[in-house]
């Protein structure tokens, strides 16, 4: 068995380990992320970013709830950890600002506040990988889409304090940006995908926005979810909301060969699913140990599909059954554990492990509960979600 079957097999055992117990508030989870532990240790806290407009902080092994963060009047996009702190949360928020909070500390008073320029209505963001730059997407407002950027630097150092942007990038998408994602390992690359269908790498290193974009990618479609793959992340990849998948290589710009290694305008007619359907696209993940991309994919009632990539298709791989009873919308796997966590219309967060038993009496009672939360569920400013056809 190769190095990559044996990781297909792996994934394919996935059984929940845990449920996160429903709140008074059941909300859509639309996002969720777990802190980056030190050295020998494991990560401590999952946060979720809620469609109540709040972000929810649990425990990483039990998914006890710890506490919540509100940001009313404005809608929270996005949530990410910092990197070498792993108390420190963000979230955007479409009053046109960036907080972070201190899961550590009582308060619901974020530690720093990141302000954009009036106007901004912040729905994606991202921070890099050594902590030093925070970057937000906002919606087009008039004639004028924006990537925003901040020194993330001091943070814990000005509790309460409101830092102002280094500056902005305005010319290279003309529509919402939905997505932002640095690179995992050089500080310097970010990629940000847009409904205008482009997906575009920069080099913010370069002193202006004209030399900062490395390369642009169209996706002919609205983009719903980027990521980085391929051994030292020399690839970009994206999900559009009408479930389309491109797949491309940057490390090929300088050759003659074509970046796009590939791309299927809908999935849902290219992958049979045994026994099943697949309805609409999560996301991806990238498998370093076994130097794959996989995919993510869901039917309304709940299952979890993963497919394979390969520059000749998808391939499906494995299903997770019996854990969500809604749509899932959001997903963080864990390569230290081999886990992966799972949000979704239901209000439940799973932590799934390979191999896992829950046991049946958790189960029941929150299964029990999920199919509730449908009639009871409020859910906020839901158009950007839907999916949207060119």
């Amino acid at each position: 068995m190769t190095s990559v079957e044996k990781i297909e097999e792996q994934l394919a055992s996935l059984r929940i380990a845990k449920r996160s117990a429903l709140s008074e508030e059941p909300a859509y989870l639309l996002d969720i992320d777990v802190s980056r532990p030190a050295q020998s240790e494991s990560s401590r806290f999952v946060a979720v970013s809620c469609s109540n407009k709040s972000v929810r902080v649990y425990n990483r092994e039990t998914l006890n709830f710890l506490r919540e963060y509100g940001s009313h009047p404005g809608t929270l996009h996005g949530v990410r950890f910092a990197h070498a702190c792993d108390s420190l949360v963000f979230s955007a928020c479409s009053d046109g600002t960036v907080k972070c909070w201190d899961v550590r500390l009582a308060t619901q008073k974020a530690v720093q506040v990141f302000s954009g320029y009036p106007a901004n209505v912040f729905i994606a963001f991202d921070i890099n990988c050594t902590d030093l730059i925070i970057c937000a997407g906002t919606e087009k407002v008039e004639k004028d889409t924006f990537l925003v950027f901040w020194d993330a630097r001091g943070v814990t150092n000005c509790a309460g304090a409101t830092k102002e942007p280094l500056g902005v990038y305005s010319e290279s998408h003309n529509d919402d940006i939905t997505k932002i994602c640095f690179h995992p390992s050089k500080r310097n690359l970010v990629v940000s995908g847009s409904t205008d269908g482009l997906v575009n790498v920069f080099d913010i290193n370069k002193d202006n926005e004209d030399d900062a974009l490395i390369s642009t990618c169209n996706s002919d479609s609205s983009v719903s979810f980027i990521g980085w793959s391929g051994k030292d992340y020399k690839q970009v990849y994206c999900v559009t909301h009408d479930e389309g998948f491109c797949w491309w290589d940057i490390a090929q710009l300088d050759t003659e060969e074509s970046i796009t290694l590939l791309h299927i305008l809908d999935v849902r007619d290219s992958v049979h699913v045994e026994n099943d359907g697949l309805n609409y696209l999560i996301g991806g993940l990238y498998h370093e140990k076994a130097d794959k991309l996989f995919l993510l994919g869901g039917t309304s009632t709940g299952n979890i599909h993963l497919m394979s990539c390969g520059t000749d298709g998808l391939t499906p791989v494995g299903t997770l059954r019996g854990g969500h009873s809604a749509t899932v919308r959001s997903f963080c796997w864990n390569l230290a554990d081999e886990s992966l966590l799972t949000g979704g219309e239901d209000a439940q967060l799973l932590l799934w492990k390979p191999g896992a038993v829950e046991s049946s009496l958790a189960k029941k009672a929150s299964m029990k509960m999920a199919s509730s939360v449908q009639k009871r569920v409020r859910v906020h400013n839901t158009s950007a979600l839907k999916s949207r056809r060119k």
